[in-house]
């Protein structure tokens, strides 16, 4: 019910609020100092009406960070590879699923996440514990559990809209917070258990 309601705001937002959203969100984003220390960041290339993260991607490039940029596998689990530029994107239908941009390179295997020291994750929401609401897909459940085993501790930073900020989402037993949230009005922290 949350997710479809959510989803049915963005789904009001024009094309240039989502740029403008996205520019306002690379310029919060870019002054966490996590992002400025951060060698490897973990990150995806937004879809639809997500808050878009292209300019994010080519600013944390231009500051001589590796970023890694994920690829759906078929059960849903994520590959990675790295973002060189706009020109290393190729737009991947998935059967049943939205179309996404992928890395075109070399893939790196799921577990090259544990080597970032950031995480940029989607969602949909996240409430006042640091939980965040994903689409239901799994994808980043796993990623979050394979660090967990890697013993790999990123920071944990969510991309999301100002509203999207809430007082309480659903949790399983298997969520993990994260660290932060950036919106484009600002940077939100959490205190982590």
């Amino acid at each position: 019910m949350l997710r479809r309601e959510l989803l049915g705001v963005r789904s009001r937002w024009t094309a240039d609020d989502i740029r403008e959203a996205g520019r306002e969100l690379a310029e919060r984003a870019l002054e966490l100092p996590e992002l400025a220390r951060g060698r490897t960041v973990a990150a995806y290339v937004s879809v639809g009406s997500e808050p878009c993260t292209l300019a994010l991607l080519d600013a944390l490039r231009a500051r001589g960070v590796r970023v890694l940029l994920p690829a759906l596998l078929p059960d849903n689990d994520l590959d990675w590879g790295e973002y060189t530029g706009p020109d290393s994107l190729t737009q991947v239908e998935h059967l049943g699923k939205m179309a996404i941009f992928e890395p075109s390179g070399a893939r790196l295997g799921p577990d090259a996440v544990t080597a970032a020291d950031v995480v940029l994750l989607p969602g949909l929401a996240v409430d006042a514990r640091g939980m965040r609401l994903g689409r239901g897909g799994g994808s980043y459940d796993r990623v979050l559990a394979r660090l967990e085993r890697a013993d790999a501790h990123p920071r944990l930073v969510v991309l999301l809209y100002d509203t999207e900020v809430v007082a309480r989402v659903p949790a399983e037993a298997h969520d993990r917070p994260v660290h932060a949230v950036v919106t484009p009005s600002g940077v939100r922290r959490f205190p982590l258990a």
